[in-house]
């Protein structure tokens, strides 16, 4: 994952390689960490540009480890959150 910190609010982008695999392939990775985002969304800063780079485990890993991976990463960039 790549951050910077912006004025502006949360914003995500989703990068996969060809490297991946076909256009099949590819799309799926995006869905799937676009669906992991959702659902770890709270654990982003609030004024942040993110890239999740999406790499091939993203096509085997189990939904569940996904969120868990991506809840970490999103942990690690810096920045104010949302109050629990």
């Amino acid at each position: 994952m790549l951050y910077r910190d912006v004025p502006e609010p949360t914003r995500v982008g989703f990068a996969v390689s060809r490297k991946l695999g076909n256009a099949v392939q590819r799309n799926r990775a995006r869905r799937r960490l676009r669906e992991a985002y959702r659902a770890t969304r709270s654990s982003a800063p609030l004024h942040a540009a993110l890239v999740v780079i999406g790499r091939p485990a993203v096509l085997t890993a189990p939904f569940p480890v996904l969120v868990d991976q991506l809840r970490q990463a999103l942990a690690a960039v810096p920045g104010a959150r949302t109050p629990a």
